[in-house]
């Protein structure tokens, strides 16, 4: 596989290089304009856009939690959905204890059902929680708020367990593709209708260790 990044911006930052033998990618950080590249070789082609760089996503998440914060949780219990969401989740876990929150963590793994390119509607629980939600504020986290039908039934599901409220942050959102009325409370950023990969984010299990969100197009 042979992918291209082209930077969306740049910064006056020192160059780091890690070599191919050492991790498979070779990625290239100057003070150079939107032509800096990464690249890997393999036999698919692909150019991914930065769209939110690495220090983007960190201040915002740093922002998110002082917005949590001030929501004053009680007995906080975070919910990280599963799979797109672990390192959103955990950045924001971190910072939510820098601000002094200390909740609880769980993590939930839902399933939507589809028929072609297009979903059912239909949502299923593949993974539970163990802890009880009976009175407790809950905060749900997830990668992408999309058509909503997964968000919205979760927040369902745990109020009907008895949640005295049920919130929900979200890394990404994208607004003209709500399926769904729902609203998170808590936003990292909103984006266009495009492939997002990165940041956890995956396309056939890969890119989820890029540090930043990126476009990706396919080069064919």
């Amino acid at each position: 596989m042979r992918i291209k990044i082209l930077m969306r911006e740049f910064s006056s930052v020192a160059r780091r290089v890690y070599h191919p033998s050492e991790t498979g990618i070779v990625i290239l950080t100057t003070s150079t304009p939107a032509s800096d590249t990464m690249t890997t070789a393999g036999s698919e082609h692909h150019t991914i856009h930065v769209l939110f760089s690495a220090e983007e996503i960190a201040a915002r998440v740093e922002t998110l939690a002082g917005e949590i914060k001030a929501a004053s949780p009680n007995e906080l219990l975070v919910i990280a959905i599963l799979r797109g969401s672990f390192i959103f989740a955990a950045d924001l876990v971190r910072a939510l204890h820098h601000v002094g929150l200390s909740p609880s963590v769980e993590f939930m793994q839902l399933a939507s059902y589809h028929s072609g390119m297009s979903s059912s509607g239909q949502v299923t629980v593949v993974k539970d929680i163990d802890n009880t939600v009976d009175g407790r504020d809950v905060l749900l986290i997830d990668d992408i708020l999309e058509s909503g039908r997964t968000l919205a039934f979760a927040k369902d599901l745990l109020s009907a367990r008895g949640a005295r409220r049920v919130m929900s942050a979200v890394l990404i959102e994208k607004p003209t593709k709500r399926a769904v009325q729902f609203d998170a409370e808590f936003v990292g950023f909103r984006a266009p209708d495009s492939f997002l990969v990165g940041y956890g984010m995956d396309v056939a299990h890969k890119f989820r260790e890029l540090p930043y969100v990126g476009m990706i197009q396919s080069d064919e």
